[in-house]
């Protein structure tokens, strides 16, 4: 089986980011004790480093390379979530109790980042588990969805171009059927919801 290259550059870019970012974050955190300048400039770089952390530890999941045996646990998901919605148009209710495969957890972001696409004006969006199946669900103010691209999740269309904001889209497919899952969508005016 050939190694999925998309997902090793993932995890090496988040690998190489992470470790950076986090020393801005100590360095901005001592500056801010040794000169106590804690005045909006700092507040709005730590403000920044803390959700540049948070995107990162969120991509190196949705994006990075899996294998069988790797869980996480509630903890570090709901951690990464609460940094994430931070000063954001998005409010996540993880419903999903305990370690999770790491795979699993992979689809839920990736199609909370397809939601996110789908809700301009930000919104709520949901993560329960019901037994062994998934459902999220998503509610805003206004939907705004390509019919043609949501689409594409469950029934792949050779040759169709996405742009770089629209790669989870893209991936839909291949980390489902990674996962052992299908996927199922369901648009209502004001709704989105998945189940997997």
């Amino acid at each position: 089986m050939s190694p999925d290259l998309a997902a090793l550059v993932g995890s090496r870019i988040c690998h190489d980011l992470i470790s950076p970012i986090g020393a801005i974050g100590n360095g901005v955190e001592l500056l801010s004790l040794t000169d106590g300048d804690t005045g909006p400039e700092m507040q709005l770089i730590n403000e920044s480093v803390q959700n540049a952390n948070a995107r990162i530890r969120y991509f190196r999941i949705a994006y990075g390379a899996t294998s069988d045996d790797q869980m996480i646990s509630r903890a570090e998901i709901v951690s990464i979530l609460a940094a994430t919605a931070r000063g954001g148009r998005f409010t996540y209710f993880w419903n999903v109790e305990g370690e999770q495969s790491r795979r699993l957890v992979r689809c839920a972001l990736l199609l909370m980042q397809c939601f996110e696409a789908a809700l301009p004006m930000g919104g709520d969006i949901h993560v329960v588990q019901e037994g062994d199946q998934w459902r999220l669900s998503a509610e805003g103010p206004r939907l705004s969805v390509d019919g043609a691209l949501w689409d594409t999740m469950s029934r792949p269309v050779v040759g169709y171009e996405y742009t770089a904001a629209q790669v989870q889209f893209a991936l839909i497919p291949g980390v489902m059927a990674e996962a052992g899952r299908r996927l199922r969508l369901t648009m209502d005016t004001d709704k989105l919801v998945a189940v997997f």
